[in-house]
């Protein structure tokens, strides 16, 4: 069991949609946690998050100022760190190829940041976030996600006698997160005009409990070099469009640069590599430094078949309009109402 009491935390990019729900959970299911590092770039991004997380209330959170890019200011903020959530990133898929480089700077040479940072330091246990965009990448974006999540793999064959585990997590678009297509919708909403990319595109849809859930599962049970990519449901963007603003105006204005119709978490070649373990899927690395028999029989694993491919195209869960609405209410917007 997963006691986190006493430990002390580092979340990189710590201010996102995503770290500000880590924040909450940990503060809520671990009141004595030792210390809660919110690590990111934006000053006035940790100036409203604490006045959310007020020190009167949480003396165990800090905020620290400081880049991916800049390795030594990264080893400092370790400095007495057990666990590390790597979930700084540059995310928009269209910046990034407008900026590549900015893109790898901060997505691949960040992630190796981490990593040498957490190996200089006392880190035990570090999860990393992925993104559906990293399985056959397309984009820029999803190329460093891929990269970046072969060297969080691959920093377990360099740990040596270090006894800390890497491990990846994978999934789909966080609902209501920052950048996303619902809140984008809701907004759009107002002018009447909800622009449609392509009718036939999918995505996959994972609340942001359900993020912070996975992260968790990951720091529990990771045994060293895993991708764990959860079981969600996907939806039809047309459905999204549908159960925001029926009486919009549903323009089709093409594929956004380097966008995908169906995402994808888990390719055929991968399939090689994949375990079903229940609630996730986890592909393996390669070479792994553990036993698999052991593996398998821990965790119930059952092996896919060859050529098993898990896209939002081809799911066997969907969201339809009227759950959507509904999963808007509780995710999203408390008030919202077609």
């Amino acid at each position: 069991m997963l006691d986190l009491n006493d430990k002390s935390i580092l979340i990189t990019g710590g201010t996102g949609s995503l770290g500000k729900s880590l924040t909450t959970n940990i503060l809520e299911k671990w009141p004595r946690v030792k210390r809660l590092v919110i690590f990111s770039r934006d000053e006035q991004k940790q100036f409203q998050m604490a006045q959310e997380f007020p020190p009167s209330k949480y003396p165990q959170l800090r905020f620290f100022i400081g880049d991916v890019r800049d390795f030594e200011r990264l080893k400092r903020a370790m400095k007495g760190i057990e666990y590390v959530i790597h979930a700084a990133a540059m995310k928009h898929v269209h910046i990034a190829e407008y900026n590549p480089m900015e893109c790898v700077k901060t997505n691949i040479l960040g992630a190796e940041n981490v990593i040498n940072a957490c190996l200089e330091t006392d880190v035990e246990n570090v999860v990393a976030l992925s993104t559906d965009k990293a399985a056959a990448p397309i984009n820029l974006y999803g190329a460093t996600k891929l990269a970046s999540d072969k060297l969080f793999v691959a920093a377990n064959n360099i740990r040596g006698w270090n006894p800390i585990k890497f491990s990846v997590v994978r999934y789909g678009n966080v609902m209501g997160s920052n950048g996303s297509v619902i809140p984008f919708f809701i907004n759009k909403k107002k002018e009447g005009v909800l622009p449609i990319t392509d009718p036939n595109m999918t995505r996959f849809n994972i609340s942001l409990q359900g993020g912070v859930d996975m992260v968790l599962h990951a720091m529990e049970h990771a045994w060293g070099g895993e991708i764990f990519i959860p079981k969600i449901p996907s939806y039809k963007i047309t459905d999204v469009a549908e159960a925001i603003g029926p009486e919009c105006e549903k323009p089709i204005i093409g594929i956004r640069p380097g966008e995908k119709i169906h995402e994808e978490m888990i390719t055929s070649s991968d399939s090689f590599f994949t375990y079903d373990c229940g609630r996730y899927y986890a592909i393996l690395p390669q070479v792994p430094r553990f036993s698999m028999d052991d593996f398998i029989k821990h965790n119930s694993a059952v092996k896919v078949k060859e050529g098993f491919q898990y896209n939002s195209g081809e799911n066997d869960e969907w969201v339809g309009v009227e759950e959507l609405r509904s999963l808007i209410v509780k995710h999203v917007d408390a008030d919202f109402v077609v």
